[in-house]
């Protein structure tokens, strides 16, 4: 199968990012004030609002919902909020927190009941960067890969040959559906699309390597690249 060159420039891109497994929470009190926070793995930006308003409903009478996120490879999607609070006194210090920890793909919260003394532009600062620390503490990272989709659309005579094929080179299967014909999606590591590439189609189609690279196709066989 012949390989669109469109495949062969991400062998050279960083495909790995630092995020955190699973929701982790912490808290910070000063002078009468709680700030609780909340710190969730996301994929997107759209993963947020949900998160946000469960909080709003669990904590109807906090004053604040103060928030961060920052999202994707190259860090450039965030957002800071500082829902109320003077400009720049809570938003900014949780995102710093995120970036302190090197994340990724993170959202935090921090939800704060007014204690009845104002805490000043460098208490608040204080407070919101501290409850933001407490979450992202204890949180377990992780470095996660990113993958590039293929589904391959197979008929029965080679559906051996194709669960093998995959299950040796170690690709994580996304999807499967067997009707008239298979279908499997699979991930390849984004830098390391087109050697794997060339190894599946060798490994399916029983051929050295050099063979797998300038064959224009698998009789049965259609791979299609998804993102």
């Amino acid at each position: 199968m012949q390989i669109p060159a469109t495949l062969l420039t991400f062998g050279r891109m960083e495909d790995t990012y630092r995020t955190i497994e699973s929701t982790s929470t912490g808290d910070f009190r000063d002078r009468g004030s709680k700030f609780l926070a909340y710190a969730y793995p996301i994929g997107s930006e759209t993963d947020c609002p949900p998160f946000l308003e469960a909080l709003r409903k669990e904590h109807p009478k906090a004053r604040h919902y103060c928030y961060a996120y920052r999202i994707g490879m190259g860090g450039l999607n965030f957002r800071a909020n500082d829902d109320g609070e003077p400009s720049g006194t809570a938003g900014r210090p949780i995102l710093g927190q995120i970036d302190r920890f090197g994340l990724t793909n993170v959202f935090v919260v921090v939800v704060r009941y007014f204690g009845g003394t104002l805490l000043g532009a460098s208490g608040l600062i204080n407070a919101y960067r501290s409850a933001a620390e407490a979450a992202l503490s204890p949180a377990v990272k992780v470095d996660k890969l990113v993958e590039k989709h293929f589904r391959l659309e197979f008929g029965y005579a080679l559906m051996s040959d194709v669960m093998q094929a995959v299950k040796k080179l170690h690709l994580s299967i996304v999807e499967q559906q067997f009707g008239d014909s298979g279908e499997v999606v699979i991930g390849i590591r984004k830098s390391q699309v087109q050697p794997t590439l060339v190894q599946l189609i060798a490994q399916i189609g029983n051929l050295h390597q050099e063979e797998a690279e300038k064959l224009p196709e698998i009789e049965g066989l259609k791979i299609v690249a998804l993102d």
